[in-house]
């Protein structure tokens, strides 16, 4: 997934495209955060309608991007991103270098941002009515395993001593993965195909710098990222979810750069049937064998895995190293359908 880019736009419409007070405010917010267009018409005090207008003006000059979730359209800005061209990244610094000077400017910014304490009160106020509604279904799942804080710490052990680079979070839930390796990657991608557990992690990632972590809605089964993108790749208590799961590991490998990682933490093989039905588990875990085979189709060669027998139901840890080589296998499906379960 590439940002937009202002390098193939004539210089003087990406100038013009700043040539407004507030297109210039509107950019020093998205630095800061990425937005709804509704929040973004809230913290500046206008009508919606207008500041879409003053949007697709920063969009079309690459200054700005777009990205829909369900009916709402979510905005960031391109300056700071990686994959920004050197003229984006040019102005964005000359943006704050503007707020850092102008007092009249900074003025207007300090305003607007103190507006964005009301945005995400908001978004941590739905996202404890998400919970509240949930917490009892978690529980009783947590309940069945080892402590989060004990696989947590068990992961971050089993990643430690490589570079995470830029991380892919599949699934990322209510965004506590994305949160943890934050400070130790480059850069999060925190992706989940669950509109409502995408803003229960926004709520959760809201403190990170805007360039430290990307929120997107995708299913695991097909990434909407280009090949090689990643040099980590997370998988923490989804692939249960899959339908198929060669298939969702296929897409991870895709999208892994060579010598990239795969990290998958997820149940061993049980028989707890009534996850099928109370937690909607396509699979009840994986064994050793399964999984090492699955790996390996996929183009990853598998190290030894973790296991984590504090509960009645065992937590593993795989992980996986892409081989250069080698292009992924895709193993044959055994659901014909291969309808693919929501991310959680």
């Amino acid at each position: 997934m590439a940002l937009n880019s202002a390098s193939s736009v004539p210089i003087d419409a990406v100038f013009k495209a700043l040539a407004d007070p507030t297109r210039l405010r509107i950019a020093r917010l998205l630095a800061t955060m990425e937005l709804a267009v509704g929040e973004l018409a809230q913290a500046l005090g206008q009508s919606q309608p207008r500041v879409s207008r003053h949007v697709g003006i920063l969009c079309d000059a690459g200054l700005a991007e777009r990205r829909r979730e369900g009916s709402w359209v979510f905005l960031r800005g391109t300056g700071g991103h990686d994959d920004a061209g050197p003229v984006v990244a040019a102005l964005d610094r000359v943006l704050a270098i503007a707020e850092a000077e102008e007092a009249g400017f900074a003025k207007a910014c300090e305003d607007d941002r103190r507006k964005l304490a009301a945005i995400r009160k908001g978004r941590e106020e739905a996202a404890n009515q998400y919970f509240a509604r949930h917490a009892g279904e978690w529980d009783e799942l947590r309940a069945l395993h080892s402590t989060d804080r004990e696989v947590e710490t068990r992961l971050q052990e089993a990643l430690n001593g490589h570079s995470l680079g830029v991380l892919l979070d599949i699934g990322t839930g209510t965004g506590r993965m994305a949160e943890l390796f934050a400070g130790s990657a480059d850069r999060v991608v925190a992706l989940d195909k669950n509109l409502e557990m995408l803003r229960v992690a926004r709520a959760k990632l809201q403190h990170l710098p805007a360039v430290q972590i990307d929120l997107v809605q995708g299913d695991f089964a097909d990434l909407p990222f280009d090949a090689g993108h990643f040099d980590t790749v997370l998988l923490h208590q989804v692939l249960h979810f899959a339908a198929d799961p060669a298939q969702a590991l296929a897409e991870a490998a895709r999208v892994t750069r060579p010598s990239g990682r795969i990290a998958i933490v997820d149940f061993a093989a049980h028989d707890r049937e009534e996850l099928r039905t109370r937690h909607q588990h396509a699979r009840l875990g994986f064994s050793d064998r399964q999984m090492a085979t699955l790996l390996r189709a996929s183009g990853f060669s598998a190290s030894d895995p973790v296991a984590l027998e504090g509960g009645e139901i065992v937590v593993k840890i795989w992980i996986g190293q892409r081989r250069a080589a080698l292009k992924p296998q895709i193993m044959p499906s055994s659901n014909s359908t291969s309808a693919q379960k929501a991310l959680p």
